[in-house]
């Protein structure tokens, strides 16, 4: 588990799990309070919601004396498909269908290339092929936002197509993904979290966890479980090997984030109301309308 937390990165993880159901906003104040529970100064977090701002993903308002920082809608959109990671508890069904994007980016554009490299790695593609990626998944929606925010649409091909001949599709994925390294992050990420989640349900029982121990620990649980997303694409189950971690880890994952949820909820709405003189706590955001909470999921 990441032992040393950078300060832009837990941003991203306040505003995909916390902020972006209280309408994507936070007071620079009570950003600065909530990352104080995880060692970071008043100073690093200015400099790093900066460079979030210059970069794209925030966008500041200045009422008084006060700083707002609130996600651009390409800050949105990426929590969202996140989210939509994260918290998906099981595997999606496949279509049979695999989807390629291709690109002949030109030597004026190079600085590009590496840019796009880790979109399509982050979206869950694999590359077969120089400038040539395939995923099983359908994300025509994600391949043309990429498009967009680079403007390479000129650059680009994207198909559909289903595999005929050669290799079978779960050969593919083999070649495509290293799936013992991530089953072995996975493993990493229980072993980590299998006796805090016994230990810690067992001091919530004795009242020994207050409401920002809970919000530290679920925070990280959420910041650690989605590094995952960097190395898992999200294959589907028809794709996914017999001896697969990646839902046994959901599980635990799941099972860990419900019994923090409403006391770390507390703890967060507590800190981010300073900020909004008209906010009423436990109103603005109902965690139990989570799918992780609710008994649907």
């Amino acid at each position: 588990m990441e032992k040393t937390l950078n300060t832009r990165s837990m941003i991203f993880t306040l505003y995909g799990d916390y902020i972006r159901h209280y309408g994507s906003e936070i007071w620079i104040g009570s950003l600065i309070k909530l990352l104080e529970a995880f060692g970071h100064h008043e100073q690093s977090v200015r400099a790093a919601i900066s460079r979030m701002s210059k970069q794209g993903w925030v966008e500041s308002r200045k009422e008084g004396n006060n700083s707002y920082y609130s996600l651009t809608e390409r800050g949105v959109k990426r929590m969202n498909e996140a989210a939509g990671r994260i918290f998906k508890l099981n595997p999606g069904k496949w279509d049979g269908k695999w989807r390629f994007f291709l690109y002949t980016i030109p030597e004026k554009k190079r600085n590009i290339r590496d840019e796009l490299r880790k979109e399509l790695m982050w979206s869950g593609f694999g590359l077969l092929l120089n400038s040539v990626w395939l995923t099983p998944n359908d994300l025509l929606d994600e391949m043309k936002g990429i498009i967009d925010k680079y403007g390479i649409n000129e650059y680009v091909k994207i198909f559909t197509a289903e595999n005929v001949w050669g290799k079978s599709d779960k050969e593919l994925v083999q070649e495509l993904w290293d799936i013992d390294y991530m089953n072995d992050r996975y493993e990493d990420f229980m072993a980590h979290y299998r006796e805090k989640y016994e230990s810690v349900k067992e001091k919530m029982k004795r009242g020994e966890m207050t409401n920002q121990d809970c919000f530290v620990e679920r925070t990280m649980l959420v910041h650690n479980y989605r590094k995952l997303l960097f190395v898992d694409p999200g294959l589907p189950e028809e794709l996914l090997p017999e001896k697969w971690k990646g839902e046994e880890a959901a599980a635990l994952f799941r099972d860990y984030y419900r019994i923090l949820a409403k006391p770390a909820n507390d703890f967060f709405e507590d800190i981010f109301s300073e900020g909004y003189d008209t906010f009423q706590k436990s109103k603005h955001y109902d965690v139990f309308d989570h799918p992780l909470i609710t008994e649907k999921a």
